[in-house]
């Protein structure tokens, strides 16, 4: 290709010379020409890229084409019911309930009803009145002196230096306005997040917010920011969904001179959070730091999170709350699935334990022990609709967070530019021009909708099961396809020949 690259070049060329100098035409070609033909030389020459090399000029559209893959598969190629991780089904979804505008769809559903991974609500005959009152439930244990009326929806961690602080301010305020409380991530809490809403601090293995010099744990530090009002509740992030057993990831491009100040790192370096806490390392030593984190906050509510790996750990933790008579009030459970602003691949494809096997785990866990009434569950799993909400209950969850769909009201449009600061949005972001384009404002109501909007949703299913309040949920609401082949199969035998003809 090389050859004829320049075989065809050089033709051009001459022929261009020849048209301009009989018929004055081609001028801009005399110029473009030349300049391919020094970029082809020096890609020819160039040993560093293959395709460059092999097909001078022409192999730029090849990386052209990989830059706009994403954009190509989102809007030319998937179908509605497409798309990873959010189909473009869930994601109008959100964008709908987030502008306050009809969300309904036409014609019928798009997804084949008629196999066994089908999941649907059993509805009653005689349907329940709809609550208008959107769910609360209280956290809070018998060591918590401050408990907490927290929504049944909430939004998941996600740090400031992830997402830009335009995100951060609309999150919070839109948590302000509907009455719901919002997750820091692990990247401690800023004043962005102080715009009114109800907060919970999670605590990570950097301690980013209460780590001392050597980035270990502060308690007077820790003691300060946990009194504050807007505090409601302490998160112990033990791990994360999309990449258990491997810390927190911030990309050195969005490491700015502000987020590394509020961190306590250097800027513009790639953070990486260790993969374990330096203040315990075993099930004891978590229960003895939720003691500790409980005394310092003046008893407000305090829960871990994690991914599901090894369950014979989880279970070590169990019996070590019960030894100790201490529990934590809450428990989040992310599954492999979660998101992330950045996560090797390996972690996100091929460690830990989905979610809906992890909630159910964890809930008959609780129960096996008879400890399930002191503490709550909350469900952080690809949240972003009624349906899911009560699905999440019926497996053993009392409340749940999203963090993908509250980043779909801010208008993400799953680009998948997290972790490279380019996030056209303004979401995802520390790139000032495209922050600007996030109006908080705005952003902050859109966040507001989708909240009250999703549980409205959630009201209506569970009345359309029979039920007047989410205590009264459980899996029996829920019917799975393979329970349709065993219906077919009692009706229309595959073997006829014993039936009577009438």
């Amino acid at each position: 290709m090389r050859k004829k690259f320049f075989i065809y070049c050089f033709l051009l060329f001459v022929l261009v010379v020849i048209a301009y100098y009989y018929f004055k035409v081609g001028f801009l070609l005399l110029i473009v020409l030349p300049i391919l033909l020094v970029v082809g030389v020096y890609n020819s020459l160039q040993k560093k890229h293959a395709i460059l090399r092999n097909f001078p000029v022409l192999g730029y559209f090849r990386y052209l084409f990989e830059m706009i893959a994403p954009e190509i598969q989102q809007y030319f190629i998937e179908r509605s019911t497409d798309g990873k991780p959010f189909s473009r089904n869930q994601r109008s979804l959100v964008y709908q309930r987030a502008k306050n505008i009809d969300s309904n769809t036409p014609f019928g559903t798009q997804q084949n009803l008629n196999q066994a991974s089908y999941e649907g609500i059993k509805h009653s005959i005689f349907p329940a009145k709809v609550n208008e009152e959107l769910p609360r439930i209280v956290v809070g244990g018998k060591d918590c002196k401050q408990p907490y009326l927290a929504s049944i929806f909430n939004i998941s961690a996600m740090s400031f230096g992830s997402l830009s602080e335009n995100a951060i301010r609309a999150l919070n305020i839109g948590a302000q306005k509907g009455g719901f409380y919002h997750n820091t991530g692990e990247g401690g809490l800023t004043d962005f997040h102080l715009q009114g809403g109800d907060i919970t601090w999670q605590i990570g293995t950097g301690y980013f917010g209460c780590r001392n010099a050597e980035g270990n744990f502060d308690a007077e530090k820790f003691s300060e920011k946990a009194n504050l009002p807007s505090v409601k509740m302490i998160e112990i992030k033990l791990s994360q969904g999309a990449k258990p057993g491997h810390g927190g990831v911030l990309p050195a491009a969005k490491n700015t001179e502000q987020i590394a100040r509020i961190r306590g790192v250097v800027p513009h370096t790639i953070i990486l959070s260790p993969p374990n806490h330096s203040a315990f390392s075993n099930s004891k030593g978590l229960i003895h730091f939720i003691k500790k984190l409980r005394e310092l906050s003046n008893g407000k509510p305090i829960g871990f999170k994690l991914c599901i790996g090894n369950t014979a750990e989880f279970e070590d933790i169990c019996h070590e709350m019960i030894a100790e008579d201490c529990y934590p009030d809450f428990i989040t459970i992310d599954g492999a699935e979660g998101g992330t602003g950045a996560a090797p691949l390996e972690f996100s494809d091929g460690v830990g334990m989905p979610f809906e096997p992890s909630l159910i785990f964890v809930n008959k866990t609780l129960v096996d022990l008879n400890i399930r009434d002191k503490i709550r569950v909350i469900g952080s799993g690809k949240i972003v609709s009624g349906y899911s909400i009560l699905h999440a209950i019926a497996l053993g969850a009392d409340m749940c967070s999203s963090a993908r769909g509250f980043m779909f009201s801010l208008g993400c449009i799953q680009a998948l530019r997290c972790h490279n600061n380019t996030c056209p949005t303004g979401v995802a972001t520390q790139d000032k021009m495209l922050m600007k384009g996030l109006v908080v404002t705005d952003k902050s109501d859109r966040v507001y909708h989708f909240h009250k909007n999703t549980l409205h949703a959630a009201n209506e299913l569970l009345a359309a099961a029979g039920k007047t309040s989410f205590a009264d949920v459980d899996i029996n609401i829920f019917m799975r396809g393979d329970e349709f082949a065993q219906l077919s199969n009692s009706y229309f035998p595959d073997n006829l020949t014993n039936v009577t003809r009438r």
